[in-house]
């Protein structure tokens, strides 16, 4: 019982910053990382090496979303200060004016999906929009916050996929090295099981925000059209290694395409310029729309021309993985993948797309200035809560023996857990992953902190390989969903409109609707594995 308190602890911290002290997420991870050092060296009997060793190694393996962060908000900051986010913000502006349902569907699903897949961030691009288009502060905060939810995975060019895959390879070969790696593939057809139903129910979550029953009757088959394009999409790019990264991308558009041919089938719209001011209008002068996207259209082709053809992809995931060895306390090496990893990519995109927007140096500055601003805090909390889940996984490690003195917090976790819940810890795990990605803000974080501990339970209880995916793909899916009440986006999008303090209102009923789509999910995780149907 003591080691179990001890290993909880560090969590009790980090919600104690964050609900009591209404800390930021960087802030939380340092105090929470300072807790679960303390505790490890303490109670743990871990040396201040593998302490140290891991926290960097946590830092390390958080590249796939941390910098990522860095390099989409440098391209944001570039896109703002040339003008080219406020001619993508007029366009957006334009669309299915006379079909609000439809309009939530394609702007906060299709736009929000497809925007965060390739760096851009919807909690901070689409309020703004949402308010000039006439939606309330509530539905201006809400609606980008949980628009994404359901493909949350496939963020960041499938960032929280690959971590996903990287965290569960790790676990099976500490166990066995000659353990067959779990794919991309495989993992995506294990999210494939969730998303026809989570994201129909996240469509109808958004119309009800909007106009409560009488906008869910209105959408209601638009919502159904566009959670069953998702549905299929989704499982069509999980049959290919290569194209899972992509899978966001490629599902954004889907759906803005069956919204634009359901549009035409009604005898509606697709564009109506009608609400545009002449302030609209001199933007809309200044700038052609293909040259404001450019940045997203070159990023798209350089991953497109990376992934699609299979010896390309196979090559730099699978064998140029450049990892870094003699760092991990355990003598593990940690595979970057810089040349493959998206952030690499962004950069790229980013400059290549500089003499096409032809920014001036004072543009250039400023672009600088604003990412040297923005981008250390959100990077760093992104990062910290993997350094955080990785002491947690090594506590108790010896470097001498290079074996566990004591079990490990994540163990302790584990079989408490395994304990408690037993074979129904597959109904827990999604809340479990709806606390994570209410702590740490992000998907990938989630899995950072807490992928290790899902998966020693699923272990413990006996759970082969394809069950072991679906717990810890529970888990995942579960901080995917945590986003409608993740403190970090909320307040992002409510600065966005400057409209702080005002989120506070949408996490009341968020948090009603973040608890009906986890227990769908643990619903659904559950059926498919008492039935089987992973096996």
């Amino acid at each position: 019982m003591v080691s179990l308190f001890f290993s909880v602890l560090p969590i009790l911290v980090i919600l104690a910053m964050l609900l009591i002290w209404k800390k930021p997420a960087d802030i939380t991870g340092i105090a929470g990382w300072i807790a679960v050092s303390i505790l490890a060296f303490l109670f743990f009997d871990t040396s201040l090496e593998v302490i140290a060793r891991s926290s960097v190694a946590g830092l390390v393996k958080s590249f796939a979303v941390s910098l990522i962060v860095a390099a989409s908000l440098l391209q944001m900051a570039l896109m703002q200060t040339t003008g080219a986010l406020d001619r993508v913000i007029v366009f957006m502006k334009t669309i299915a004016l006379d079909s609000r349902a439809i309009q939530i569907i394609m702007i906060n699903v299709g736009f929000g999906t497809l925007m965060v897949s390739v760096g851009a961030t919807p909690v901070s691009l689409l309020p703004p929009i949402l308010l000039a288009l006439g939606y309330t502060t509530y539905s201006a905060i809400a609606l980008p916050a949980i628009g994404y939810d359901s493909l949350c995975t496939y963020a960041l060019l499938g960032a929280p996929v690959v971590v996903l895959v990287d965290t569960i390879n790790a676990f099976l070969l500490a166990g066995d090295p000659n353990a067959a790696p779990v794919t991309l593939g495989m993992a995506a057809r294990v999210f494939c099981l969730f998303v026809p139903i989570t994201a129909t129910m996240i469509g109808f979550c958004m119309l009800w925000i909007s106009d409560r029953w009488n906008g869910v009757k209105k959408g209601f088959v638009p919502c159904i059209v566009s959670g069953l394009v998702i549905a299929v999409v989704s499982y069509l790019t999980s049959l290919m290694d290569n194209l899972v990264p992509m899978t966001g991308i490629f599902c954004g558009i889907a759906v803005i395409l069956a919204m634009v041919i359901y549009l035409k089938l009604t005898g509606r719209r697709v564009i109506d310029r009608s609400g545009l001011t002449k302030k609209d209008m001199e933007i809309e002068a200044s700038m052609p729309l293909w040259k404001a996207v450019s940045p997203w259209v070159i990023l798209i082709l350089l991953i497109l021309a990376l992934n699609l053809p299979k010896s390309l992809f196979e090559f730099f995931y699978y064998q140029f993985t450049m990892p870094i060895n003699g760092l991990a306390a355990n003598g593990m090496p940690i595979p970057t993948r810089f040349l493959w990893n998206a952030y690499t990519w962004i950069f790229v995109s980013v400059l290549i797309s500089i003499p096409l927007l032809k920014p001036s140096r004072e543009q250039l500055s400023t672009t600088f200035r604003l990412w040297g601003k923005r981008a250390p805090r959100p990077v760093f909390a992104a990062a910290i809560f993997f350094s955080i889940g990785e002491v947690m996984n090594m506590s108790g490690f010896d470097m001498a023996t290079q074996a566990f003195a004591k079990p490990s917090m994540i163990q302790v976790l584990a079989d408490a857990s395994s304990r408690m819940f037993d074979q129904f810890y597959v109904l827990a795990v999604p809340y479990i992953g709806l606390l994570g990605g209410f702590i740490t803000g992000s998907e990938a974080s989630t899995i950072g902190m807490f992928g290790k501990y899902a998966l020693a339970t699923a272990n413990n209880l006996g759970n082969v390989v394809p069950e072991m995916i679906l717990i810890v793909g529970g888990l995942a899916f579960g901080g995917g969903l945590a986003s409608v009440i993740s403190p970090a986006k909320l307040q992002n999008a409510a600065a966005s409109i400057d409209k702080f303090g005002e989120e506070t209102k949408v996490i009341r009923i968020a948090f009603v609707f973040s608890i009906l789509l986890v227990t769908a999910t643990a619903i659904l995780a559950g059926i498919y594995l008492f039935s089987g149907a992973v096996l």
